[in-house]
């Protein structure tokens, strides 16, 4: 909004010419999605509090993980509305709103934000324990998947070529099969976001690793000088994200100010769910899919380790884990929960590291 109203102003007052630069509104997005997070943090947590939408842990799931986590019991939830509204407010006003990967990164985010809000519903005011079934949870997120890979196959500026990291001019052709591609990474990135959400501050800290990282790699690929000289795939207009992912960079750390151990408010499903998507589109619109894998390594092996002990206690009635997901597993060893949030922490900026290095190591 900000840069239609200003930015032609330039010719008459040059200090408009600010709002050109994708770095100077990527900057401002974020301490403006802070600023929204910090300011209304306080409000929504009291609101909640009063509406009592409270975490509840169940003794009957595991009677180890509820002496573990009993103090957390009525926390507030569902806080990921604080983060949709810092990330939207934000992008609203420094983003080129009419760009047509903001249309659609703010799209996926919002479909995924009203699914979690539907489960948190359900279980938090409705005291329906199970909230949404895992049935309607999946047939949300394919039917987006489905709509967004239909949308991107048809788009002929979009390439259905998937880069692989580490290797230059080396690719892999999916064609039609882009759908089920897209269905498979946006179904696996909001739900390994969800998985992960299960310790104070745990997922939005890694969740703000990832931004950071895409926030740069949107910049590179929309910028046709360094995508040229780094050898990776320039894609006109994706810069504009940039202002999307410092706008969820900004969110989660004023997010991350009353999430911290011990929290005073958690994220649920309205937030993890749409953050996994949102951090999954970004992926796929500046043709970084499968660094999604490495970016996002501690997301993977926190759903790995779920999909892992479901099939092998099926098979074998044994448990390859105490329990999962992973970070759970690592609290049964005995670590304390501020060990395994910030090795986690660790193991995800080295991994954010590992993905810029890509660029260079090709």
């Amino acid at each position: 909004m900000l840069y239609h109203l200003f930015y032609p102003l330039h010719e008459v007052i040059s200090i408009f010419n600010l709002f050109r630069y994708i770095t100077f509104r990527a900057a401002m997005a974020a301490l403006t999605a802070f600023l929204v997070s910090l300011i209304f943090g306080p409000l929504i947590i009291r609101i909640l509090k009063q509406l009592k939408v409270g975490e509840n842990i169940r003794k009957e799931d595991s009677k180890r993980l509820y002496e573990l986590h009993s103090q957390k019991q009525d926390t507030p939830t569902m806080g990921g509305i604080l983060i949709l509204l810092a990330v939207f407010s934000s992008v609203l006003l420094w983003a080129d709103i009419f760009n047509r990967y903001i249309i659609i990164a703010l799209g996926v985010t919002l479909w995924l934000g009203l699914t979690g809000f539907m489960d948190d519903y359900l279980k938090h005011i409705r005291r329906q324990p199970k909230g949404l079934t895992a049935t309607a949870k999946f047939t949300s997120q394919i039917i987006l998947g489905l709509i967004l890979g239909a949308v991107l196959l048809l788009d002929r500026q979009n390439s259905t070529k998937l880069d692989i990291p580490f290797l230059k001019d080396v690719s892999l052709q999916l064609g039609v099969f882009y759908i089920l591609f897209v269905i498979l990474l946006i179904t696996g990135s909001s739900n390994a976001v969800n998985l992960t959400d299960g310790l104070d501050g745990l997922a939005i800290g890694i969740v703000i690793m990832v931004a950071l990282t895409f926030s740069v790699l949107s910049y590179i690929t929309g910028n046709i000088k360094f995508s040229n000289y780094l050898l990776t795939p320039y894609i006109a207009g994706s810069g504009e994200l940039a202002v999307f992912c410092t706008s969820i960079l900004g969110a989660g750390l004023g997010f991350l100010w009353f999430n911290c151990y011990p929290a005073t408010i958690f994220m649920g499903d309205v937030g993890s769910l749409a953050l996994g998507g949102a951090l999954g589109v970004v992926a796929l619109l500046i043709k970084k899919e499968l660094l999604m894998v490495i970016v996002g390594g501690i997301f993977v092996l926190e759903a790995l380790s779920v999909i892992l002990q479901v099939c092998v206690f099926r098979f074998t009635k044994k448990r390859i884990f105490k329990i999962a997901p992973l970070h759970h597993h690592f609290q049964f060893l005995g670590w304390p929960e501020n060990k395994v949030i910030i090795r986690f922490w660790i193991a995800a900026s080295l991994l954010a590291l590992l993905t810029l290095v890509t660029l260079k190591l090709r």
